[in-house]
């Protein structure tokens, strides 16, 4: 009866024990912080589902519309696409994002083996002598030399009470995790870098050739008023006049040059390659299609789309982890220790009866004075997670700040290409109008030069309005994240 009872206690305390170990873990159990409830984004954006721009050039924003994995394809240009893919494939800081992962993933494996017991074998082969001269040396051994030979195994295991080591695999869960997430930013940045490096490129471009064209009028304008000074219909100060206008003109295609020049630099070093690998590929606005339907999250949902605000959470709930670290180090440490082995005289002798040997151990250590170091350590785990708290939330602030700002720059956008279209147009009928008349006498060709002249003048506005709204548009898909959760195999958000 008295041995039933003892194995029934030995049950019940060994489940106790097991029930124990599995479930105490000290410290927050982390829970990832509540999304913004905002249904918008304050006055950039004044309703959910709003058209920006007019008819043919209007942009109508989806709430909710799926954002393709590889969003540049929206701008429906094959150049953009390789560009983009070569970026990502061969970019070194993809490749040092990767590496990051890499090493992350396999501190988590490393610091998980924790949780098992760690086991240790040994030989060793000693050839020694005794001292013959000595009260203690053996009697009946006729060779004071010998040799012995140990094999032994060595067990040891930290039984994880406070959870400790639990809090520890957490920590690295949460450290791989981030590198995750910043693989994925570094995805994004570089594919809206190249993107935005293309459109800074046709912008340039069609700047240079509007330049170009209006240095070319104004040449002839120069001319013709030459001219006219030569036969006197014209004064001095209208020849001045025009050389100023055209040596202000010209001065501008050196920086367009300069800015040309240095964006294919940009685009060059972008792909991985030297400044000697410049690539084939060359942009112009009528190589890109504006995306008609554009993509928009409520707030609630941008926090788990974006990148570098999942990166913040796993900080977060590494830092939260860290704080059952601190605190378990500072209660009771356990520990089991057992070893098993054989040791002979010769080695064909391990093993045989009467060499065995074994040992099984446990303690228990509880640091009694420290000075405060473990308190201190627990406070500043404390204060890492405060200053991680408050990283999350400023990475939320700036996530929306981000499309707010792209809303607000895309109608605008949207406002300055309308008047600039109107005024190209504007400029464009006049110049019809000035040609017919000279036809017909009854203007000169002077009044023809300058409506063209402002015709140009009118067209390089407009090229820089529309390139300022591809990069806008860009720059909106960018701050909602890039649809990284799209791609086969990635987390959802």
């Amino acid at each position: 009866m008295a041995k039933s009872l003892r194995m029934r206690c030995a049950a019940c305390s060994g489940a106790w024990l097991a029930a124990l170990l599995a479930s105490c873990a000290v410290g927050p159990d982390f829970r990832a912080p509540a999304p913004p409830q905002d249904a918008g984004y304050g006055k950039a954006q004044p309703a959910m589902t709003a058209t920006i721009g007019t008819a043919p050039d209007a942009q109508q924003l989806v709430t909710g519309q799926a954002i393709p994995d590889q969003w540049w394809t929206l701008f429906q240009s094959p150049k953009l696409n390789e560009l983009v893919a070569e970026a990502l494939r061969a970019n070194p800081d993809v490749a040092s994002a990767k590496a990051a992962l890499r090493q992350a993933h396999e501190l988590y494996l490393a610091q998980r083996t924790s949780l098992l017991p760690t086991v240790n074998g040994g030989f060793s082969g000693t050839r020694a002598k005794y001292p013959v001269g000595s009260d203690t040396a053996p009697t009946v051994a006729a060779d004071p030399t010998y040799n012995l030979y140990t094999a032994q195994l060595t067990v040891s295991y930290l039984p994880d009470v406070f959870g400790a080591v639990r809090r520890a695999n957490e920590a690295a869960r949460a450290a791989e995790e981030a590198n995750r997430f910043q693989l994925e930013a570094t995805y994004l940045t570089l594919s809206s870098n190249v993107v935005v490096t293309a459109i800074q490129e046709a912008s340039l471009r069609g700047q240079l050739e509007a330049t170009d064209r209006l240095v070319h009028l104004q040449q002839q304008l120069l001319d013709a008023v030459q001219r006219q000074r030569t036969a006197g219909t014209a004064s001095e100060l209208d020849v001045l006049g025009q050389q100023s206008a055209l040596a202000q003109t010209l001065a501008t295609l050196p920086p367009l040059r300069k800015q040309l020049g240095q964006t294919r630099d940009q685009l060059t070093a972008l792909l991985g390659r030297l400044p000697a690998g410049e690539p084939a590929q060359q942009f112009t606005l009528s190589d890109l299609t504006l995306p008609r339907a554009v993509p928009l999250s409520l707030p609630g949902a941008l926090v788990a789309q974006r990148p570098d605000v999942r990166l913040a959470q796993e900080n977060l709930h590494q830092a939260s982890a860290q704080v059952g670290v601190a605190l378990a180090n500072m209660l009771p440490q356990f520990s089991i220790d057992g070893s098993l082995g054989s040791s002979a005289l010769s080695i064909g002798d391990l093993f045989s009866p009467y060499t065995g040997f074994w040992s099984l151990g446990g303690s228990l250590t509880q640091t009694l004075f420290d000075a405060g170091a473990l308190l201190h350590r627990k406070r500043a785990a404390d204060a890492a997670l405060d200053q991680a708290a408050a990283q999350y939330r400023a990475a939320v602030i700036l996530a929306c700040q981000n499309v707010a700002d792209a809303l607000q720059a895309l109608q605008e956008d949207a406002a300055a290409l309308s008047a600039s279209t109107t005024a190209t147009v504007s400029a464009q009928r006049t110049l019809e109008l000035s040609a017919r008349q000279h036809g017909l006498g009854t203007v000169s060709a002077i009044a023809v030069l300058a409506a063209e002249q402002s015709y140009q003048q009118a067209l390089l506005t407009q090229v820089q309005a529309q390139a300022s709204r591809y990069a806008d548009t860009a720059a909106l898909i960018q701050a909602l994240g890039g649809g990284w959760w799209n791609r086969a195999g990635a987390q959802s958000p």
